[in-house]
């Protein structure tokens, strides 16, 4: 199973887990903020080289 399926698959399982504790709209703002404000903590360095690293993957 590749890292993106197992990323997947964890994030549907937080979902279901969280939904009921904290709403459909918090838990979508948790959801896709966290990884955005992670990517945004990059230097730009790190982000090419992470957007890099994607495309190469893509092309496997």
């Amino acid at each position: 199973m590749s890292n993106g399926a197992k990323i997947a698959i964890g994030g549907v399982v937080a979902a279901v887990i969280l939904i009921p504790f904290i709403g459909f709209w918090w838990l979508l703002l948790i959801l896709v903020g966290v990884p955005a404000v992670g990517y945004l903590m990059l230097d730009p360095a790190q982000r090419r080289r992470l957007r890099r690293v994607g495309r190469k993957e893509i092309g496997r």
